[in-house]
């Protein structure tokens, strides 16, 4: 088994070249992919035949050959074309999962990667027993070494990996490759180093033989420690410490054979030191590769080693204890081992110059991707200056003086006084609207529905009143017959006549509100009748404004034309924008570079990946022959800022002259009256509107104020009726004889009864029935009790039945009938605020 280690490939895994690869030639380049498709399958080809895992000396040919063609095809396209390429990291376990990235130049890593792992497998299998098999295994592990310096230098600066670690590949990192690299450098030393103790050179050359290969095992170990984002992980542990055993072996390697060195020369004391630094050397290698489980091949080549060692530090210290007694100078002080770098890295000759590689190269017919990509990029900056800088600044400049002239009412008001001046538009919406309404016609029916209902509300108020009166009537009659103890019509019905009063007002009002509305209708009535007249002739009912006469409108004419004049002049200005705009758009749709671009490409190297921008200057200066639409546009717009300074000030005067133009006024009070006209048109619709509402809600009260009247009419005329019935009763009661008594016996006068209350006496049968009668109907609260008048002194009662007329019988007062029920609250009388007068 070898003491030496070898890097496993990178398992590739199967890309969908042809898909990938058609559909960017169809989308991006002027190919059609079918002219394409023998480069195509090639490329599938020569990549299966550089993806093998076999470890054969002629796989390196299929590799670099492959290698070569990417460079050609990277020339060609750029990096991404959708192509996802799938790497297994170089020592993954069974668990790990590949890496997909779109992106040619990680395939042109992973390929280089694998070929230095080719490289490195097949010098850890050459047999070194041989002068000849130290050579092949040195050159070998030199290749490696010179494809990862390759990688790193040519090949990594290119590579943007993930910026998600756990997406990118670790193992293609700068610390990564560069730790390979130096582990690489190291075994190739070894090698010579191995050849130099065959062929038996000094002590001190093998000395300095042995610590460059610890210096490089030393560094390949910092560089996989030390890197950032960490990569140990992807190492198996015991290949790192394979490298920190190699280190310290050779670090004893080195002091032993300087020890030798020492001891020939008879010094005894540096011998010892050296030993002992080699001891300790080689007991930490030892230490190393027994916990680490290297190989057993460098078990045994450090155990070995260092019972060597351990034998002659033994016998050198002794030998100074016992007979030199030389001096021991400490380790630190010993003079440093310069290392002798013979080992170089190698990097293939295909590779330095893939020219070397014979194979037609695969989609020679494509432009390059360097070369297409400045030619979109000067088109991309063809189009956003022509557009920012000339279409969008002459449009710029012209916006700026439309405001201006927007502003200015121009030209517009200009043009107003060279014809004839059309009605405003809103004017004209206007009158379309009274003529659609039938203004006149709606109004004259609105105040005739307005007049019916206000009829019917007062019909509806006199009938109230009419059952007001006939209940009042009936009252008086009845009390001119003495047949009436209550209340008077005109104190019992005052809530309903305070109502009636109020309804009353208010109907009155009502009246007054639309007579000041037909009034204002009549003061109106003319010109909404001339909002319903057809365009034509509304517009000549309205004065002109571009008569011409008067010293005003002269100096007008003067103003009018000096105006004219400049605004014909900023046409013509922005009549130079737009041939601008047009020779500018014209030259771009014209303007291509391809064939200066193809020829400039062609002075490269065939494999050269040329970057867009190498073609900076010529874009700089194909762009240079829009510059004079630039000037053109930014003349232009220096003349018409003078320019509108100019036009301003001249529309001021124009203005200050037309203020005292007699045609002018009478024209905007033509205006101003038909405008004014139609807004009174929509306010007297609205008050007609807003009145014929008020007299429906009025016609709802006043209907149900007739009905409380009538209800309180029949409420008092029936208790009328119950009262006079009573008192015929009593009258027929009183004209009846009562009947004789059987026997009369003898009458006896009484004896006087002390003075006090009399005793009651029984009440006769026609005051009993009254009394009932008068339980029947309801009391009304009795009067105050009046004040206690002394008693008169009671004559004595005769004997026999008191008189008809007397007070004796127990007649009472017969109490009024009961008046109507409670009035209801007051009914709010609705308010006509929107009747008032306007």
């Amino acid at each position: 088994m070898s003491n030496l280690v070898s890097i496993p490939f990178k398992k590739s895994y199967e890309a969908n070249i042809k898909d990938a690869v058609r559909q960017y030639i169809q989308d991006h380049t002027s190919s059609h992919p079918d002219a394409l498709r023998h480069d195509i399958a090639e490329w599938e080809k020569l990549r299966r035949v550089a993806s093998g895992s076999s470890v054969h000396v002629d796989r390196i040919q299929g590799i670099l050959r492959y290698h070569a063609q990417l460079l050609r095809i990277q020339s060609k396209l750029p990096a991404d074309i959708g192509l996802g390429v799938s790497y297994a990291p170089a020592f993954a376990n069974a668990s790990s999962l590949p890496i997909t990235l779109n992106d040619l130049t990680f395939e042109r890593a992973s390929v280089l990667f694998n070929l230095a792992a080719l490289y490195s497998q097949l010098g850890a299998a050459e047999d070194r027993s041989t002068v000849d098999g130290i050579k092949r295994a040195m050159a070998y592990f030199s290749n490696a070494a010179g494809l990862f310096a390759y990688l790193q230098s040519n090949v990594l600066p290119k590579f943007i990996p993930p910026a998600n670690e756990f997406e990118a590949p670790l193992d293609l990192t700068k610390d990564s490759v560069e730790g390979l690299h130096h582990a690489m450098l190291a075994q190739a030393e070894e090698c010579f180093w191995q050849k130099a103790k065959l062929d038996n050179m000094k002590n001190t050359i093998i000395a300095k033989l042995a610590s460059s290969v610890a210096k490089h095992y030393g560094d390949s170990l910092e560089s996989i420690r030390g890197a950032s984002p960490t990569i140990k992980h992807l190492f198996p542990s015991n290949w790192l410490s394979y490298i920190e055993v190699k280190q310290y072996h050779f670090e004893a390697v080195a002091h032993y054979r300087m020890s030798l060195v020492e001891g020939e020369a008879n010094r005894y004391g540096k011998e010892l030191s050296f030993l002992s630094e080699a001891l300790s050397a080689a007991k930490k290698a030892y230490d190393i590769a027994r916990r680490g489980r290297v190989v057993q091949a460098v078990m045994r080549d450090v155990q070995g080693f260092l019972d060597v060692v351990q034998k002659d530090f033994t016998r050198a210290e002794r030998d100074n204890d016992l007979i030199y007694h030389d001096y021991v100078p400490a380790g630190s002080s010993l003079t440093v081992i310069a290392p002798s770098h013979v080992a170089k890295p190698t990097v293939p000759r295909e590779l330095e110059n893939p020219g070397l590689v014979q194979d037609a190269p695969l989609f020679s017919e494509l432009l390059g991707w360097g070369a297409n990509e400045a030619i979109n990029i000067y088109n991309d900056r063809k189009e956003k200056l022509v557009k920012d800088m000339v279409l969008d600044g002459a449009a710029e400049v012209k916006e700026r003086a439309n405001s201006k002239l927007r502003e200015l009412h121009l030209p517009a008001s200009l043009d107003a006084l060279d014809q004839t001046v059309r009605l405003p538009p809103s004017l004209l919406r206007k009158a379309e609207e009274v003529r659609l309404e039938k203004g006149p016609e709606r109004i004259e029916s609105l105040m005739e529905d307005i007049q019916r209902i206000a009829g019917l509300d007062r019909k509806l108020l006199d009938e109230a009143m009419s059952i007001l009166d006939d209940e009042a009537e009936e009252d008086e009659n009845a009390r001119a017959e003495g047949h009436v103890h209550r209340l008077p019509s005109h104190e019992a019905n005052s809530d309903l006549m305070h109502k009636y009063e109020r309804y009353h007002n208010v109907l009155t009002q009502a009246a007054e509100s639309d007579e000041s509305v037909r009034q204002k209708y009549d003061e109106w009535e003319p010109s909404i009748v001339e909002l319903t007249w057809d365009e034509d002739r509304l517009e000549r009912s309205v004065p002109s404004s571009t008569a011409v006469s008067g010293r005003a409108s002269r100096e007008t004419e003067v103003h009018r034309r000096a105006l004219r004049v400049r605004l014909e002049q900023l046409d013509d200005i922005h009549r130079e924008l737009e041939n601008f705009v047009r020779r500018a758009q014209n030259l771009a749709d014209a303007d291509d570079i391809r064939a200066r671009v193809v020829k400039f490409a062609a002075g490269f190297a065939q494999l050269a990946e040329v970057q867009p921008a190498a073609f900076e200057d010529i874009l700089d200066d194909e762009l240079a022959k829009y510059d004079k639409f630039l000037h053109g546009v930014a003349e232009c717009g220096d003349r018409q800022q003078g320019l509108m300074e100019e036009i301003e000030y001249h529309n001021q005067l124009l203005l200050n002259s037309r203020k005292e133009d007699p045609s002018v006024k009478e024209r905007e009070r033509a205006l101003q009256s038909l405008d004014l006209a139609y807004h009174k048109y929509r306010e007297i619709v609205r008050n007609l509107e807003e009145g014929l509402n008020f007299y429906n809600e009025l016609s709802k009260m006043l209907t149900q104020f007739r009905e409380s009247c009538k209800m309180w009419s029949r409420e008092r005329s029936q208790g009328l009726h119950t009262m006079i019935q009573s008192m015929e009763k009593i009258s027929l009661q009183q004209r009846t004889p009562p009947p004789e008594p059987a026997a009369s016996p003898p009458v006896l006068e009484p004896e006087p009864e002390p003075e006090g209350e009399p005793e009651p006496e029984p009440e006769s049968e026609s005051a009993s029935e009254l009394e009932e009668e008068e339980e029947e109907q309801p009391k009304p609260p009795p009067p105050p009790a009046p004040a206690p008048a002394p008693a008169p002194a009671r004559a004595p009662k005769p004997r026999g039945l008191p008189s008809l007329t007397s007070g004796d019988w127990g007649f009472q007062e017969i109490p009024l009938a009961p008046g109507p029920p409670p009035a209801p609250a007051p009914v709010q009388t609705p308010r006509r605020s929107t009747r008032r007068q306007r």
